[in-house]
C-alpha cells in the first residue's frame, strides 16, 4: 500500500456517488458537507480541491456506504465495494 495521502478528486466523488446510487442531496445527509459545497467540489477539473475536514467527512460517508478507496499505486488511484468477510463485495 502506498505511503501517499488520498486524495478525493471531483470525479472520485461522483464515482463514489454513482457506485452507491446516491444524489448529491444524499451525499449531504450522509457526510454533514452541505449540498452546494459538494455540487461545487463535483463541477471543479480534476485538480480541484477542496478543505481537508470536508474530503475527510466525504471519505468517511462513502466508506460507511460500503466502500473502499484504493490508493494511488501506479495504476490510478479510485474505489470498489468493501470485500466483506465471507470473500463478497458489499454491493447494494
Amino acid at each position: 500500500m502506498s505511503s501517499k495521502p488520498l486524495r478525493l478528486t471531483p470525479r472520485l466523488c461522483r464515482a463514489g456517488r454513482a457506485l452507491l446510487g446516491w444524489r448529491q442531496a444524499d451525499l449531504a445527509e450522509a457526510s454533514g458537507v452541505p449540498e452546494p459545497t459538494i455540487n461545487a467540489f463535483e463541477a471543479k477539473p480534476e485538480t480541484g480541491r477542496m478543505i481537508s475536514a470536508n474530503a475527510r467527512l466525504l471519505i468517511e460517508a462513502f466508506e460507511k456506504g460500503g466502500l473502499e478507496f484504493i490508493p494511488e499505486n501506479g495504476g490510478g488511484s479510485g474505489l470498489r465495494f468493501r470485500l466483506r468477510e465471507d470473500g463478497t463485495r458489499d454491493e447494494h
